[in-house]
C-alpha cells in the first residue's frame, strides 16, 4: 500500500495580527499577507510542517488582557511615512505629527497591539525644550538665517514612542590567533649606497581561546516608524531604571505612536546587537598586541522582554520640498535634529577657504 504524500500546511495565524501567514522558503519565515510580519521558523522536511521559535509561539498565545491601551483610543495611519498615531477618542487629527502629511486614514487591525508594560514619565518641560531648540538652531551655522529667526518652536509636540527592551544571560566561547610584536634589525642601503641599520616590527602568531559570561540588561530596540532612527540614536539612552508601571493616565492628552517594529523583528535586531557586543567583549580578552581570525560561538538563555513607552519632544517642519525633524529626549533633554543648509553660506565658505589657501601659497613663495 502506497504511503500518503506529505502535505505542508499552507496557512498559519500571524502572531502579531492574527491574519494568514504563508511559509516563504526564501526568507525561511512565515510571512503575513496582512501586516507583513516575518515569523522565523524551520520547515520539517519529514512532515512538511513549520516549527516556530519559542518567541513566536509565546506571542501567539499571549492573553488578550496583555493587549490594548486600557483606555478608549483611536488610531490613524499616515499614508506617507506609515506611522500609526494613537490618541484619545475625543481628539481629532488633521495631519501626521511625524511628517506633516495630510494623508491620514483611520486604522483598524485584527488584533490589538501588545500593551505597554511600563513607561518613562516626562521630565523635561515644554518651556525648556523651546529654549533648547532655539539655542540649537542658533548654533547651526549653515542653516538659513530665516530658519534661525523663526525657530518654528511653536509647533513642538510631546509624543510617547514605543521601544522594546530585552534582557538575556549569555555565554560565549571564542578562538583566535594572538599576535605578539617583536623587532629585528635589518640592513639596507641608503640613497648614497651606504649600509644602514633599522628596526623592523614582526608579529609572532599563536593560537588562543577563552570564554565569558555576560548579562544584557535592558537592551533597547526602537519600535517607531515615524521618528528618524539616526536622530533617536543620538539622544539615547533613555534611563530605563526610572521606568514606572504603565497607567493610561500618564498618556492623557498626549499623542502615542503604536509600534511598527513588531516583537519578533525587534528580538532579531536585539540578538544582532548583542552578538556584536559579545564579539567586542571577546576581542578584548584575546591576549597579545593584536589578533586575527576571531570566531565567537554564543548562547543565550533566560531571555525576557518588555514593551515600554518613552517620551520625546518632536518638531517636524517643512523647508522647500523636504521634511525635517528635531527631537529632544523627554527625560534627559538631549537634542538632535536635521536642518536645511544654505547654499550661499556653503559657497561663501568655499570661496573663503580658496582665498586663504591662495594667500598662504603666495606668502610661502615670496
Amino acid at each position: 500500500m502506497a504511503s500518503e504524500p506529505t502535505v505542508a500546511k499552507e496557512k498559519y495565524a500571524c502572531p502579531a495580527c492574527g491574519g494568514d501567514s504563508h511559509w516563504n522558503p526564501t526568507k525561511k519565515a512565515l510571512v503575513c499577507a496582512y501586516c507583513g510580519t516575518n515569523a522565523p521558523g524551520e520547515l520539517d522536511k519529514s512532515s512538511g510542517e513549520v516549527r516556530e521559535i519559542d518567541l513566536v509561539t509565546a506571542l501567539r498565545e499571549l492573553d488578550n488582557d496583555a493587549r490594548g491601551w486600557k483606555s478608549d483610543r483611536v488610531s490613524v495611519k499616515c499614508q506617507s511615512c506609515e506611522a500609526i498615531s494613537v490618541f484619545q477618542a475625543q481628539m481629532t487629527a488633521k495631519q501626521c505629527e511625524f511628517c506633516g502629511s495630510t494623508q491620514i486614514l483611520p486604522y483598524e487591525q485584527r488584533k490589538a497591539p501588545i500593551s505597554p508594560e511600563s513607561l518613562l514619565p516626562l521630565e523635561v518641560s515644554e518651556s525648556r525644550v523651546r529654549e533648547s531648540m532655539r539655542q540649537w538652531y542658533h548654533t547651526r551655522w549653515f542653516a538659513p538665517n530665516r530658519l534661525k529667526k523663526d525657530a518654528l518652536t511653536d509647533t513642538v509636540k510631546g509624543v510617547y514612542i514605543p521601544y522594546w527592551t530585552f534582557d538575556a544571560q549569555s555565554h560565549a566561547d571564542w578562538t583566535a590567533q594572538s599576535g605578539y610584536y617583536y623587532y629585528v634589525s635589518e640592513t639596507y642601503l641608503d640613497a648614497e649606497g651606504k649600509a644602514q641599520t633599522r628596526q623592523v616590527r614582526k608579529i609572532r602568531w599563536q593560537n588562543s581561546s577563552g570564554s565569558l559570561d555576560h548579562f544584557f540588561d535592558d537592551e533597547l530596540v526602537a519600535g517607531t516608524q515615524g521618528v528618524d532612527g539616526e536622530l533617536l540614536a543620538q539622544v539615547e539612552p533613555f534611563p530605563t531604571k526610572k521606568l514606572v508601571a504603565y497607567d493610561p493616565g500618564y498618556l492623557s492628552g498626549w499623542l502615542v505612536e503604536q509600534y511598527q517594529i513588531d516583537l519578533i523583528s525587534a528580538a532579531q535586531r536585539s540578538h544582532a546587537t548583542m552578538g556584536k557586543k559579545l564579539e567586542s567583549l571577546c576581542a578584548s580578552q584575546v591576549p597579545g598586541d593584536t589578533h586575527r581570525f576571531l570566531k565567537v560561538r554564543s548562547h543565550y538563555h533566560g531571555q525576557t522582554f518588555k514593551h515600554i513607552l518613552v517620551p520625546i519632544w518632536l518638531l517636524t517642519y517643512r523647508h522647500g520640498k523636504k521634511n525635517f525633524q528635531v527631537i529632544v529626549n523627554g527625560v534627559t533633554g538631549e537634542i538632535a535634529g536635521r536642518y536645511p543648509k544654505s547654499v550661499w553660506k556653503i559657497l561663501f565658505l568655499v570661496i573663503g577657504i580658496l582665498i586663504a589657501v591662495g594667500i598662504i601659497v603666495l606668502v610661502s613663495q615670496s
